[in-house]
């Protein structure tokens, strides 16, 4: 495998300086016009002193080394510890290259950063960005003894620390095995390196780099995007496009989920007689559908009225589905997993059922389904919304019912694709309600991923095994294109693939490093968009799978609280998010809640977040929230998200179904009669500069490299800017030097 290293080609020209032997525990000092910086090769302490500035101690130092080989130059230093590491750094203009190699697999600690380093604030890419100042309790309290992963929990491998005149970044050339630590202390807080060298790969450099930037709080995201754009690692959304050309849908589009997507919806049934008389039917379809049925379901269509109340009939047509949709995967769901018998297995099912049912229910079959239907699309149409993104949350199955629905959205000029899954696999037999994770047996025992100390890897929520992304790409490649087809879709989610999450796999004779996971994800992604050119979308959008998926949910508003009651379990809390039914709006995505603290100062309070990920990726990946979180879930910050998202030209992302639509469409279309003519003009733009225009931090701006300026005045009065003045809770889009559009929340 090709090592993908940001700084080799800077140390390689380093090190034409002559190296000279000195005392081995002597400092280390480099120096240019723009920065002094010296070096402890004892324990790698390091304090660096910009011109005109004060120097900042940036690293204590870690435990004591033995020191061996010790050489320096004018500008590159190395020397070996314990002779077992071997550490190269070289001062090039404004980064400080690091670069340490190991001679066995071992773990070593690289910084200790004090808390007073962080200045006046720490810039971290959690999600997309936040701002940290030293007095932040919330921060504090919640960071305290947490352990990060670099790759996994920071959207982008870098953090950074602003002291007014001057910022110091981070930067991380190797993003993979890297953890760090924060410790509150009484002056801010503090973070501590440590790298692991695995023995899967145990002589991969550990490699990064200090760049010391000017007073934009961008600098160390846009060093790290000209390090991608240098080192050819950077795909732009132009080149997405033009490798999958409709992805150019994508721009402008609003996203939305869509519900309750099986076979019936209540319009669709004439005579509820005679279809209650069928479903009682003594033998055929009826009576296999029957044995699916729980007993209360069952106790329903024995003895409803023959015009059954609205109540009685969304009941009896939700069990309808779900023993249909039950059936379907009886047919499928074996040891291992033809994917033509799940095609199949719809097809049969859905022709039995329109020969079963078919005199009672409305005469065009392509006509049927709740959400699913072409009369859905078209409502969506009239209220002006020309380009959106679809996704069917509940999976693919909805499209094998009703394959001309998806057809007739795609008619309409939207993307539509299903969420699909392959990061766990389940045993045969387990969960059939979870049809992604049914990957077969083999799958099950041969494609887990094996931990260092030999168990296999538990999978989401416990269930099953997460897996190797190369294992389970034949079974991606297997089942996509049929399904796909049948289903007449033109896009595609696939779950994690994105996120930062990826695994040294341990397996016997299929090992597989961190940085192979992450090659393989966006491989996958990339196959799915430009060899089945169905533009691919996935969860996250972290650095490390950038270059994989056209669109990413999660970045504007990550998943959180996965661990708290209150928000996961307690029925009674007013903070539960809900559960997985009805199906025609499952209320963990339906039932807008309060937020409680600590989340909401710390996610959501305007005046700390910072788009570090959009200073690298806006014209690369269109990122929007995680799907748990639509726009209007959390109810006392939804102001904050929309103004935040119009402010980042992110899409706004909905829930929706037949049975909320005429509800939910004036928000959505609200949001996106803003969003989208701007994001037509700025979506292939990179953003070039973020500032707070206030003392108090609610009126801020960012700018793009076209001259565009969005500025967001969070404030419930009303501010001005120049000679521009700002709603309360409103977003102006400047174009050349005037105001052209207004958003208010």
């Amino acid at each position: 495998m090709k090592r993908r290293v940001f700084i080799a080609a800077s140390l390689l020209s380093a090190a034409a300086p002559a190296l000279a032997e000195i005392p081995q525990s002597s400092p280390i000092r480099f120096a240019n016009d723009r920065w002094a910086v010296e070096i402890n090769p004892t324990t790698l302490a390091l304090t660096v002193k910009p011109t005109g500035a004060a120097a900042v101690d940036l690293s204590r130092g870690v435990v004591d080394h033995a020191v061996s080989d010790l050489k320096v130059g004018n500008r590159v230093a190395s020397w070996r510890w314990d002779a077992l590491f071997e550490i190269t750094c070289a001062l090039n203009g404004p980064d400080l290259d690091i670069r340490i190699t190991a001679s066995a697999p071992g773990e070593i600690a690289v910084i200790e950063q004090p808390a007073a380093a962080m200045g006046k604030g720490l810039l971290l890419p959690i999600s997309e960005g936040y701002y940290i100042a030293p007095a932040d309790a919330g921060w504090r309290t919640s960071l305290d003894g947490d352990e990060r992963s670099v790759n996994d929990d920071l959207s982008l491998p870098l953090w950074g620390l602003d002291h007014g005149g001057f910022t110091l970044h981070w930067l991380f050339g190797n993003p993979f095995n890297n953890t760090l630590r924060f410790s509150a202390q009484p002056d801010g807080l503090a973070i501590a390196l440590k790298h692991e060298f695995t023995r899967l790969a145990p002589r991969t450099p550990m490699v990064m780099t200090l760049h010391l930037g000017g007073p934009d709080l961008l600098a160390g995201a846009k060093r790290y995007r000209r390090l991608l754009i240098e080192q050819a690692r950077f795909r732009s959304l132009a080149d997405k496009i033009r490798a999958t050309p409709s992805a150019a849908k994508l721009i402008g589009a609003t996203h939305l989920y869509l519900w309750d997507n099986g076979f019936l919806g209540i319009k669709d049934v004439r005579d509820w007689p005679d279809l209650l008389s069928r479903l009682r039917n003594a033998d055929g379809l009826a009576m296999r559908m029957r044995a699916r049925l729980d007993r209360e379901s069952a106790a329903l269509i024995r003895t409803a009225p023959q015009e059954p109340a609205p109540y009685i009939q969304r009941a009896i047509i939700t069990a309808f589905n779900a023993a249909l949709t039950d059936l379907a995967r009886a047919e499928w769901q074996k040891e291992e997993v033809d994917p033509a018998e799940i095609v199949a297995a719809h097809a049969a099912l859905r022709d039995e059922a329109v020969a079963a049912f078919g005199p009672a229910l409305t005469r065009n079959p392509a006509g049927w389904g709740a959400s699913l239907s072409p009369a859905t699309f078209a409502a969506l149409k009239s209220a002006g919304l020309d380009q959106l993104w679809i996704g069917l949350g509940d999976g693919w199955e909805g499209g094998l019912w009703h394959p001309e629905a998806v057809r007739a959205a795609a008619a309409e000029g939207y993307l539509i694709g299903p969420y699909d899954s392959y990061e766990t696999a389940i045993p045969p037999g387990q969960r059939p309600d979870w049809s992604t994770a049914q990957l077969g047996r083999a799958a099950y025992e041969g494609c887990g991923v094996i931990k260092a100390n030999g168990t296999v890897t538990a999978g989401f929520q416990q269930t099953g095994h997460y897996t190797n992304t190369r294992c389970v790409t034949p079974l991606l490649e297997a089942r996509i294109p049929p399904i796909a087809k049948a289903g007449g879709y033109n896009s595609w989610f696939i779950d994690v693939f994105a996120t930062g999450m990826v695994f040294d796999d341990y397996r016997p004779g299929a090992t597989m490093t961190m940085a192979q996971n992450s090659t393989a994800n966006v491989a996958a992604m990339r196959w799915i968009s430009e060899a089945r050119q169905l533009p691919t979308g996935s969860e996250g959008g972290n650095a490390i799978n950038a270059a994989g998926p056209i669109f990413a949910h999660g970045i504007e508003t990550p998943g959180f609280g996965w661990g708290d009651a209150e928000l996961r379990k307690d029925k009674e809390s007013p903070f539960f998010l809900g559960n997985w039914y009805p199906p025609d709006r499952p209320s963990v995505f339906f039932k807008a809640v309060p937020l409680k603290e600590p989340y909401r100062t710390l996610y959501f309070d305007p005046r700390t977040r910072l788009p570090l990920y959009q200073a690298v990726f806006h014209d690369a990946v269109i990122v929007t929230h995680h799907w748990a979180f639509d726009q209007l879930k959390l109810a006392n910050v939804a102001t904050e998200r929309a103004l935040t998202q119009q402010l980042y030209n992110t899409p706004p992302l909905f829930h929706v179904s037949a049975a909320t639509l005429a509800d939910r469409l004036p928000a959505i279309v609200r949001h996106d009669a803003f969003f989208r003519p701007l994001h037509k003009r700025l979506a292939q733009e990179a953003m070039t500069a973020f500032e707070w225009l206030s003392k108090d931090r609610l009126v801020q701006r960012t700018s793009f490299a076209d001259g565009t300026q969005l500025i967001a005045n969070f404030a419930d009065d009303p501010r001005s800017f120049g000679h521009h003045a700002l709603p309360r809770r409103s977003v102006t889009a400047i174009i050349g030097g005037r105001a052209a559009h207004m958003f208010k929340a």
